[in-house]
């Protein structure tokens, strides 16, 4: 057990890491955080969950990684999957995403660099891509 002098009140970590204590009760509720011990009813946190809280955000602040991804992260291996598979899907979705981002950026940088007023309207490039994704519209 850890002692008292390292342990926080909820009040204490919420100020330190920058989030409201609904959240550490939320997450707390979700499963993916429980306080070192309770006295007098007060959620306390030592350095272990501290360390949680901080991955916890970072996954999240990210924008990588949801709540119940974070959760199966966090659990590890279980009965019902491992922690890995979880993260290989989420790689593959970043990927995805990256490539949707890279076409998106080479779609802005041609209009910047069309010698055309009005890209959306006459650009031939922009037809073409119109019509590889949707055929032929009238």
């Amino acid at each position: 057990m850890q002692t008292r002098e390292k342990l926080l009140t909820i009040g204490e970590v919420a100020a330190r890491l920058g989030l409201t204590t609904s959240t550490l009760r939320y997450w707390e509720e979700r499963g993916v955080l429980q306080p070192a011990a309770r006295r007098s009813g007060r959620r306390l946190y030592g350095p272990e969950e501290l360390r949680r809280i901080a991955l916890i955000q970072i996954w999240q602040g990210s924008g990588t990684m949801s709540l119940d991804e974070i959760a199966i992260v966090l659990a590890g291996r279980t009965e019902t999957g491992h922690w890995r598979d979880t993260v290989r899907g989420r790689m593959a979705a970043i990927d995805g995403q990256i490539d949707r981002l890279t076409q998106a950026k080479a779609y802005l940088a041609h209009y910047l660099n069309c010698p055309r007023d009005h890209p959306a309207d006459d650009c031939p490039m922009v037809s073409e891509e119109v019509e590889a994704h949707f055929g032929h519209l009238p």
